[in-house]
């Protein structure tokens, strides 16, 4: 059974599986491994930090000949450091939360295929009118940040693939294994993009003891919040929260955003905890389909397996 979908003739991929790009996490060597197994690598390029690029863009253009790309959070990206990445000739950019219009000319401009993420039906139709050649619809379910209040991938996956019809559909949100990218197939995507999979692989640059957490979470010990945001100083905007495995700071503050907000205290009572080992360094991100996750593989052991896992759901599915 072939996975060719109108995704991998887009880019000349061999399977219809994109890691997600999560800033400073999917650095080059997982970006990389993930094109060598068939995949589309995405760089997680976050907020545009120019010194994390300059270390991980070049081991992506050493390390593979296949297509890949780099992704940028849309509200805090600077368009500067857009036109620089492009300079490394990355086969796509992807442009997540927020408006995407002010760093989609650039690529428009370049040889990349512009990917644009939505978590809903204003920010799919945006998508479309700024020309965007992939649309990423990103249920809920995701780890890290997302939509506050917003779909569910099941039923949101179909409603943007009608939507934005004949762009591709990614799907995003809750994907971890082959039966995951499987249904996305059958909702009228073109492909899966994946995230908290691919955190717990040897190449993913985050640390041992968050990896470990993945694999020993469940999908229940996760929940979406801003708390952890605000805790650390983060300027995300309160439009998307982060799904997070449980902390300390969540459950002394949940509830209490604008209290925590307000508080000068608060940025340094958690940098303090953290200096003292009594927080985590960083929050752990993590999908709702953790509990799917229980092993630390190579990148290209998890593209096999979820490619293998797609098409053996398929074959079931159709009783074949």
């Amino acid at each position: 059974m072939s996975l060719r979908t109108s995704f991998t003739e887009l880019l000349g991929l061999r399977l219809p599986i994109a890691l997600a790009p999560m800033g400073g996490s999917a650095g080059g060597a997982l970006t990389a491994a993930v094109s060598n197994a068939g995949g589309l690598g995405l760089l997680g390029g976050g907020n545009g930090d120019r010194d994390w690029l300059a270390r991980e863009l070049p081991i992506v253009t050493g390390g593979t000949d296949r297509p890949w790309g780099v992704g940028f959070q849309s509200w805090s990206a600077a368009r500067g450091t857009v036109e620089w990445a492009l300079e490394y000739q990355p086969s796509a950019v992807m442009l997540s939360f927020g408006d995407p219009r002010p760093l989609a000319g650039p690529v428009r401009e370049s040889e990349a295929l512009l990917i644009i993420q939505v978590t809903d039906l204003a920010e799919a139709r945006q998508a479309a009118d700024a020309g965007a050649d992939v649309i990423v619809a990103q249920g809920t379910e995701a780890g890290g940040h997302g939509a506050r209040h917003g779909w569910s991938t099941l039923p949101f996956v179909p409603v943007v693939a009608d939507l934005v019809a004949p762009v591709p559909v990614l799907a995003a949100g809750g994907i971890a294994d082959g039966r995951g990218v499987a249904a996305a197939l059958a909702l009228g995507a073109a492909g899966a993009l994946v995230g908290t999979r691919f955190l717990a692989t040897g190449e993913a640059l985050l640390d041992p003891a968050a990896k470990k957490a993945i694999i020993e979470a469940a999908g229940e010990d996760t929940e979406r919040n801003c708390v952890l945001d605000i805790a650390r100083g983060s300027s995300w905007p309160r439009a998307y929260t982060a799904r997070t495995l449980a902390h300390p700071f969540l459950d002394q503050w949940r509830g209490g955003e604008d209290e925590l907000a307000a508080s000068p205290r608060v940025r340094t009572d958690y940098d303090r905890g953290v200096q003292a080992g009594d927080l985590p360094p960083q929050p752990v991100w993590a999908s709702q389909a953790v509990d799917l996750i229980t092993d630390l593989p190579s990148a290209a052991e998890v593209v096999a397996w979820l490619a293998a896992g797609a098409q053996d759901a398929l074959i079931r599915a159709l009783g074949r």
